[in-house]
């Protein structure tokens, strides 16, 4: 039982990956990461996301994943890590073959961190 466990718990972690590990490649030329942001809203309800991210709502990724560079690591967020988008666009990226990984702790740890946002436009 405690293999099994442990086997699942190392499963789950895998699908997430840091802050920092995005941060510092962030302003990278070469980063090998692009920061999605797959909240299912429109920019007066978003105000802002992570400086640099790749806006692409959840409910829009199945027919824009083609549009994506399968050479890149993708890293999905939404606006908490108990949201579902995250969750969503991480299983779209992966079943076409990509590299991908959800954000641990979403847009709220990222901002809570005080980590780079960029505004958006109304």
């Amino acid at each position: 039982m405690q293999t099994a466990k442990i086997d699942l718990l190392e499963t789950y972690l895998s699908l997430y990956i840091n802050h920092f590990e995005v941060l510092n490649h962030m302003d990278t030329k070469d980063s090998p990461y692009v920061i999605l942001d797959v909240r299912n809203a429109p920019s007066a309800v978003k105000k802002d996301q992570i400086k640099g991210a790749l806006a692409i709502p959840a409910k829009d990724l199945p027919s824009k994943v083609n549009e994506l560079n399968k050479e890149k690591t993708y890293v999905a967020y939404d606006w908490t890590s108990g949201t579902i988008l995250g969750k969503q666009a991480l299983l779209i990226l992966l079943k076409a073959g990509f590299k991908a990984y959800e954000l641990g702790g979403a847009l709220e740890g990222w901002k809570g961190m005080k980590l780079p946002i960029e505004t958006l436009n109304e």
